[in-house]
């Protein structure tokens, strides 16, 4: 709910501040009347069209080849003529995509390819196309499809026939008269009556009544059209598994990339900064070994600044420490961790969490990561002064907010921290919404999973 008002205030801020900018571009004639002339209605007409020849040689080759195959499986030859016939289903359904890229703006995914097994070879093919779904899923779509591209072709050249026919009758109307041999258009006739549209009145009621048709007919073809758009994209597109196992290894990749860009910065960290001031301690302590017998003073000195080199060293050790893993997060949880993420913090910082129970370790782990970055941007880039932290927990997911009264500006696809930080949060299905309008002030909302 918050992020949902975050975008709707967000959007509202910028609709008041570019106003008169999206005044000028907003077109000046209704979306109910340029439907019929826009590039976009003629487009899904014309695949309308397309789509009952294409469907019919589709679905002939189909049931033809399905039905040859199976009834050649008694024989060796059903198998190569069985997935022939799959893989043109195949080769068919790629030039539908293409057809639905270009005519209804579908973009739809090439679905996995063919992983043949034992290094290839014919039956290794033959096998890995026989088996594969997405093979049977194209001849569902050349099937399926058919009787309704049948159904859509006549509602839409029907209509759009109609439509235009009745709308521009005024202009043809002495076509009747002069070559018919009649008024007009017979509306009713029998052996003793006949009524035709030939006085003004009636043309005029045939022509508004074609303009109503012409200006529904667009509507018509996009609601037949989005059956098509579902069709390919459920059909013909990568399965729902295929892509959540492509996001799972993006999603990996990024956290491996993260992984081994923090383990390079302890190892940074740990090199410049402990362990440097750890080696010139064991220097200084064998100096002063050395002058203890000849320069007592001089040594106690040496050792009275070693002491408080090892102070300065415990200190750096507990920091990185800190950055870690934070004690106080797993002896007392994400209240304690956050407020003294808070504490630290250069400007006066609320925090509010309000969680029934506590979430799985490495939500709480990446909760607190997450804070600590979006506090440190308050301190460095921000400008504000105060700032809140919210923590609270919406059915299976746990909400996160931090918001300052600073410049704003902020902004996910400049390539940030924030980029970064999105893309942690996307590596565990998270969500990071960022509402920082110029000015200010800026709300950042984060979503992670709650996993108890």
């Amino acid at each position: 709910m918050a992020t949902e008002y975050g975008q709707e205030y967000g959007r509202m801020n910028r609709s008041e501040f570019r106003g008169s900018d999206l005044d000028e571009r907003r077109p000046r004639i209704p979306a109910g009347l340029r439907a019929p002339i826009e590039a976009r209605a003629w487009k899904e007409f014309g695949y309308v069209l397309l789509s009952l020849p294409i469907s019919i040689v589709t679905f002939v080759f189909a049931v033809t080849m399905l039905s040859l195959g199976a009834g050649l499986l008694i024989t060796f030859i059903g198998i190569p003529v069985l997935a022939a016939g799959l893989a043109a289903c195949r080769g068919f359904g790629s030039l539908e995509r293409v057809r639905a890229r270009a005519l209804l703006g579908v973009d739809v995914a090439n679905p996995e390819p063919l992983r043949p097994k034992n290094g290839g070879g014919a039956m290794a093919w033959m096998g890995a196309v026989i088996k594969s779904g997405v093979s049977w899923r194209h001849v569902l779509y050349s099937i399926l499809h058919m009787p309704w591209a049948v159904f859509s072709f006549t509602v839409s050249v029907a209509f759009w026939t109609y439509g235009w026919m009745m709308l521009t009758y005024p202009l043809w109307q002495w076509l009747f008269p002069m070559y018919g041999g009649q008024g007009g258009i017979q509306l009713y006739g029998d052996d003793n009556h006949r009524i035709y549209l030939d006085n003004p009145f009636e043309i005029g009621a045939t022509a508004l009544t074609g303009l109503l048709i012409t200006l529904a007919t667009p509507w018509i073809i996009r609601a037949l059209t989005t059956v098509d758009r579902v069709m390919v994209v459920g059909l013909l597109g990568p399965s729902s598994l295929a892509t959540r196992v492509v996001e799972l290894e993006s999603d990996r990749g990024v956290v491996v990339d993260t992984a081994a860009a923090d383990l390079r910065r302890i190892e940074r960290d740990l090199h410049d900064g402990a362990q440097a001031r750890l080696v010139a301690l064991a220097m200084d302590l064998g100096l002063a070994k050395e002058k203890l017998t000849e320069d007592p003073e001089a040594a106690a000195r040496m050792v009275g600044e070693a002491h408080g080199e090892v102070k300065v060293a415990l200190q750096e050790l507990r920091d990185l420490a800190r950055g870690i893993h934070p004690a106080v997060l797993t002896d007392r949880g994400l209240d304690a961790a956050l407020s003294s993420l808070a504490a630290r913090c250069t400007v006066p910082v609320q925090v509010d969490v309000d969680l029934p129970a506590r979430p799985a370790a490495a939500i709480e782990g990446i909760a607190y990561f997450t804070v600590s970055e979006l506090l440190q941007n308050i301190s460095k880039h921000a400008r504000a002064t105060r700032g809140s932290v919210d923590v609270w927990q919406v059915e299976d997911r746990l909400m996160l907010q931090v918001s300052d009264d600073g410049a704003g500006g902020a902004d996910v696809t400049s390539g940030s921290g924030l980029a970064g930080l999105a893309e942690r949060l996307d590596a565990v299905d998270g969500i990071l919404v960022v509402d920082s309008p110029v000015g200010g002030p800026t709300t950042v909302t984060a979503e992670l999973p709650w996993r108890a």
